[in-house]
């Protein structure tokens, strides 16, 4: 928000503000605005008010009446219009129209409220130091986990604590896929067509199956939880298209369930401190409490010094989640009339104070491992296995022949390891590589710590 903006004593002005993207959230911004109009006037201390919308088709029916609002057809010329304090981004990309139009917002002096994970993930840093520039605030509690207040939650009520890991559930679809298997007995590919169908799964899933867009809500929690800048590129993602539900049987006769976490962490101290943050799917204990979040619902889970576990949990997307977030964002900037003290940049200081951490390399850590290899049904096979896990100092905790794969020649073998070092497995899968008996890329998930 502009300075001419902020209201002069005794008047009480409203907060002004211009939406760009009218699809589902979009438009829940609206109808929860109207709804709860005078709740939400109450406790931001002065009415908020759409004044202009934007879009890609005017003419497009829409569960919401947009009349009321002038309309732009260039999202730039939303952005800089004179007569709006904050411009909210629905649009979504890392780039194009939405970058473009959240740059000549910021860059007008306008305040910026985006639920745009890829955006805030590629240039979050860059917004974040125009925003100190011109003393405007940025918001994006939508941006991570639908209508968990996790990002408010990890920059305010944990910001006595030194947070030693954050690690959730951060993408619905993978987790409605890995929970509908374990219910069901589908296999994969089934299971995504359904979900699809559903409107779980969008047409083109990749994002969400690869695991890219649990990255890019990781990479912005572990900025703000580590006070580093954000580091995308460094996330190491591994998808769950592998993920057969012979493994969720075996994870379940051995007391687990599959889930894809997200997790993030810091090891060592100034100068040598690095950053780790990983998505894959990972082998879940039962009485964890990651283990009862099923369906599209994410979990967050951050532990502090001194807070010890806390746990945020709730709907992860949707219309009325992601509206949630997105005006309880317009109600601080509300408060606090825009100052830039109050909510200038998004990792809880200053941009230019943010650690620059190098990528960690995890080939020390120590975790227990679940491996499935497809392989041919022949002799040997097994012996070959384990000499490679032996001749790379492997310790085999158990293994399992789990029968033939399909009506071909196929079976799986899994096996669980003792606790080691992570490079010990990389090592085995080397000595692996190439080898005739292997019929596919070997499935490997580590067993998360309680």
């Amino acid at each position: 928000m502009s300075e001419n903006s902020i209201p002069a004593p005794g008047r009480i002005e409203p907060l002004r503000i211009a939406i760009a993207g009218l699809g589902t959230v979009g438009a829940g911004v609206i109808r929860l605005l109207n709804t709860n109009h005078d709740l939400i006037a109450a406790r931001a201390g002065r009415p908020i008010e759409v004044v202009a919308v934007c879009a890609r088709d005017r003419t497009q029916q829409r569960s919401v009446d947009i009349t009321p609002f002038a309309w732009e057809d260039d999202m730039s010329a939303l952005a800089s219009r004179p007569d709006i304090d904050v411009m909210v981004e629905l649009v979504g990309g890392s780039d194009g129209p939405a970058l473009a139009a959240s740059r000549a917002a910021l860059s007008s002096g306008k305040g910026l409220v985006t639920a745009n994970k890829a955006m805030i993930a590629h240039h979050g840093l860059a917004l974040a130091e125009l925003a100190e520039a011109g003393g405007v605030p940025l918001k994006f509690e939508a941006a991570v986990a639908g209508g968990i207040p996790v990002v408010k939650g990890l920059r305010e009520g944990t910001s006595a604590n030194a947070l030693t890991k954050v690690y959730g559930i951060l993408n619905g679809t993978c987790n409605y896929i890995l929970s509908e298997m374990e219910e069901t007995g589908a296999d994969f590919a089934e299971t995504l067509a359904e979900a699809q169908k559903l409107g779980y799964a969008e047409a083109d899933p990749t994002f969400d199956i690869e695991g890219i867009d649990a990255a890019h809500k990781l990479s912005i929690l572990a900025a703000i939880g580590f006070g580093a800048r954000v580091d995308f590129g460094s996330v190491r993602t591994t998808g769950i298209v592998q993920v057969r539900a012979a493994d969720i049987a075996q994870a379940d006769a051995l007391g687990f369930v599959i889930r894809l976490i997200a997790q993030a962490d810091v090891e060592g101290e100034g100068a040598d401190a690095r950053l780790l943050q990983r998505v894959r799917p990972c082998l879940v204990a039962k009485d964890h409490p990651l283990a009862p979040v099923y369906g599209p619902t994410n979990a967050v889970v951050a532990e502090g010094n001194f807070s010890g576990r806390l746990l945020f949990q709730g709907a992860g997307a949707g219309d009325g989640p992601t509206a949630s977030a997105v005006v309880a964002d317009l109600i601080d900037i509300a408060r606090t009339h825009g100052k830039s003290g109050e909510v200038g940049a998004p990792f809880s200081m200053p941009a230019a104070q943010l650690a620059a951490l190098g990528p960690a390399e995890p080939g020390h850590r120590m975790e227990r491992t679940y491996i499935r290899f497809t392989v041919n049904d022949r002799p040997g096979v097994l012996a070959e296995i384990t000499a490679a896990m032996r001749d790379a100092d492997v310790s085999i905790e158990s293994l399992i022949q789990q029968g033939r794969a399909n009506e071909g020649t196929e079976v799986l073998v899994a096996m669980v390891t003792h606790e080691g070092p992570e490079r010990c497995v990389r090592q085995a899968l080397d000595l692996l590589e190439g080898s005739d008996s292997l019929t596919g890329e070997p499935l490997v998930m580590p067993i998360l710590p309680n």
